[in-house]
């Protein structure tokens, strides 16, 4: 019988395929589900991207194979859009590549940089791809922890010589997926400083920069001065333009890492569909007020949700970003005991925070992707337990 290559029997089971199944099984047995797991925006692709898709589609020379690195007005694209959003100047031939969603990039990058017994320093808890891709490269993850107490940033300072003496890369991901954690421009600046004195990439995880609900915007990485010298950032088009399905993101920043993931995909895959690229280049030109439209429609549900939840005595970790909301389990259960609870006995999917990382473990995470109505409508069914 053929078996599984070690690097495949190695892996855990993906948190998100877990969640999947379990709600096959209730919703085949009629359950009415309320499902605040997976972040998949329930938001609409704003028209005008659809539209373009359209037209796109009907090219022939859309028909044929798209170019490796990206359609250079797509990357042109990116750049102006990198300018007008964060002040940072990018080549469009150089510094930009495409990608085919950005965890697709985010599972391919340690394999240009990452021999086998390397270290990559990765949060704890985070989306799982850093670590998987990590893995796969023949990468030694090291968790450093993220800890409420530290607005769950994490102290880089912390980890031993030992292991910095073989680290690689390190992952940051702010506005943060689970916790909605944010970072400052000093907090970026004080990671440089430390990684450049060890020679250690920093790869960014940007996908959540456009859900943020207060008046200061979230910043990117590379608007620190020298950040170019030692970082790649990765963003996405799924949590912004509501574009999950369309699999599009992109990587920019430091010509040499980008080319080094360019390489990558260049001998794994052939690009992403051209007239998805020209639907990206309308959504990366739209108004900000088709933005401000979507994030107004999380603030009013974050909110919404967060006193809702208060209310029936669970504690919530205030933040001004993402469509995520971090909560403590009530005390005398573990995360998979709770959310277990809160799928058998209320018909509701959440995610385990220790599905993330063992560092996730007290917390569940909820996602803001379904309407207002049914949230509260999760919360009525969550005061019926008598926590």
């Amino acid at each position: 019988m053929l078996e599984y290559a070690q690097r495949i029997k190695s892996l855990p089971p993906y948190l998100f395929a877990q969640i999947d199944q379990k709600k096959r099984e209730k919703l085949a047995q009629g359950v009415d589900l309320i499902d605040l797991g997976v972040g998949d925006p329930d938001i609409p692709t704003p028209q005008p991207v659809v539209e373009a898709m359209k037209r796109a589609v009907e090219k022939p020379e859309n028909h044929r194979y798209p170019s490796y690195e990206g359609m250079l007005s797509f990357r042109e694209a990116v750049a102006d859009w990198y300018k007008r959003r964060f002040g940072v100047q990018l080549d469009p031939a150089t510094e930009v590549v495409t990608l085919i969603g950005s965890k697709e990039g985010i599972a391919h990058f340690p394999l240009a940089f990452v021999n086998p017994g390397d270290v990559v320093l990765c949060p704890d808890p985070a989306y799982p791809v850093y670590k998987i891709g990590t893995l796969f490269a023949g990468g030694e993850p090291y968790f450093i922890p993220l800890k409420e107490e530290n607005g769950f940033l994490p102290d880089f300072r912390s980890v031993p010589e030992a292991v910095l003496r073989r680290a690689k890369i390190i992952w940051v991901n702010y506005p943060n997926n689970p916790t909605s954690a944010t970072a400052d421009e000093s907090f970026y600046r004080e990671l440089l400083q430390w990684a450049r004195e060890r020679n250690i990439v920093v790869a960014s995880d940007l996908a959540y920069s456009e859900i943020y609900f207060g008046d200061r915007k979230p910043p990117s990485i590379l608007q620190i001065e020298g950040a170019k010298e030692i970082a790649i950032e990765f963003h996405s088009f799924s949590k912004t333009f509501n574009m999950t399905g369309w699999r599009l993101g992109m990587a920019v920043g430091n010509k040499n890492l980008v080319a080094g993931l360019g390489k990558v995909k260049t001998n794994v895959d052939s690009g992403q569909f051209q007239a998805v690229q020209e639907a990206g280049i309308t959504a990366l030109n739209l108004p900000e007020s088709e933005l401000e439209k979507i994030r107004s429609t999380y603030r009013e549900r974050r909110e919404a949700m967060v006193r809702a939840l208060q209310e029936v005595g669970l504690e919530v970790f205030r933040s001004e970003a993402t469509f995520y909301l971090w909560v403590k389990v009530p005390k005398g259960y573990t995360s998979a005991e709770f959310v277990s609870k809160l799928l058998e006995e209320c018909g509701i999917v959440c995610t385990p925070g220790n599905g993330f990382g063992e560092h996730g473990e007290g917390y569940f995470r909820i996602s803001l992707t379904v309407p207002t109505r049914r949230l509260l409508e999760a919360v009525e069914r969550i005061r019926g337990l008598k926590l």
